[in-house]
């Protein structure tokens, strides 16, 4: 009898502990909602929201470029006169100045014409002083009339050839009082050194050398030169805004105009040449720097949020959404174009929707612990 009691106390036991045991195993009935948001302080740092709004969506054509110098501001400079190079004074990507001595020869071609000079000199001399007597002879009646015209088209033949010659001793660059064998080429423009195609102790043939002493480019504007393909030359026009950004500074663009398409297409690469001109105060555009040009295709309405807004994971997107009183839930969306720094929205998110802007990453943190 005792032992049957014994059992049954044991029994109810058992049952009363395994009760306590599931009540305390059941969840909190708000354990759900904590489960979907993530609740966040009035003065939690970090944290920033924004409303979303429908806005106009850009549609770029990207055009790979390239950095060129206006052909209308180089010069190349070739010696006026031919002759053996003495010094060249200038190095490549040197500034030089208007009037600056780039380069000194010893021209035998000067020479002769310094020479020629002179003698026209002395002739017009003589021939001046043939007509002045032949005045003062016809005017007490010693000589005829023929003989004085005869002195005056003397004196104004030799005032022609004097006149040549010292224009052509100017064309060197030189003043026809003062020359000498030295030749000096100077810089007809201001700008920068390019190139240099000689070297001290070489012979240049003047106009006929096979290569310019020098180049110089005036970089104060130059040219972004994109391809573009006839499929998309529906998006290039003259005079339409475009954006050039390059390689060396992608952090910065350059605003400027689509000067010129070009009308003939490429046969190898099936494209036309888009034309950019661009102010380059500093010259900090170079020649041949590689960037793009960006041109406004189309725009649509749609919704734009930071790239910071957005959480991936994996080929999933999320963003948070507030659901008032410092609660904010996981909503998954769709993702699609990338515009400077933002993120089109596709699907998961509407007009009106508070989402997190900057700190998404704390929630994200949050959640996972």
């Amino acid at each position: 009898m005792k032992t049957a009691i014994f059992l049954f106390c044991f029994a109810v036991g058992m049952a009363g502990c395994s009760g306590s045991t599931a009540k305390q195993s059941q969840p909190p009935a708000n354990s759900a909602a904590s489960s979907d948001s993530q609740y966040v302080a009035p003065n939690s740092a970090g944290i920033q929201t924004m409303t979303v709004q429908q806005s106009a969506i850009p549609d770029y054509l990207e055009l790979p470029a390239q950095i060129q110098a206006d052909p209308t501001r180089v010069v190349h400079v070739y010696p006026p006169a031919g002759g053996r190079i003495v010094e060249m004074k200038v190095r490549p990507w040197d500034r030089v100045e208007k009037g600056q001595t780039l380069a000194t020869l010893e021209s035998s071609d000067l020479s002769h014409a310094v020479a020629d000079y002179q003698k026209a000199r002395a002739d017009y001399q003589v021939k001046q002083e043939q007509l002045a007597r032949s005045q003062d002879l016809l005017a007490h009646n010693a000589i005829a009339m023929k003989d004085y015209q005869q002195a005056k088209a003397d004196a104004e033949s030799a005032q022609a050839e004097l006149d040549a010659d010292r224009e052509q001793i100017r064309v060197y660059g030189m003043d026809p009082d003062h020359a000498s064998t030295e030749l000096r080429v100077v810089a007809p423009r201001s700008g920068v050194i390019l190139d240099v195609g000689a070297a001290p102790g070489e012979y240049s043939n003047a106009l006929a050398a096979a290569q310019p002493l020098c180049t110089i480019a005036d970089l104060s504007t130059v040219w972004a030169v994109g391809d573009i393909y006839e499929k998309d030359l529906t998006a290039a026009k003259a005079g339409q805004p475009a954006q050039v950004t390059l390689n060396a500074y992608p952090d910065q663009h350059w605003s400027g105009r689509v000067g010129v398409v070009s009308d003939a297409v490429d046969p190898n690469t099936r494209t036309l040449h888009v034309r950019v001109v661009l102010a380059n105060s500093g010259t900090r555009l170079k020649p041949s720097m590689f960037g793009s040009i960006r041109l406004l295709r189309s725009s649509q309405m749609g919704i734009l949020v930071p790239a910071a807004a957005v959480i991936r994971e994996g080929n999933d997107a999320y963003v948070f959404v507030s659901q008032g009183n410092g609660r904010y839930g996981r909503q998954d969306v769709k993702l699609g174009r990338t515009v400077d720094g933002t993120v089109e929205i596709t699907t998961g998110l509407k007009s009106g929707d508070v989402i997190v802007s900057q700190g998404a990453l704390l929630l994200r943190s949050a959640s996972a612990g």
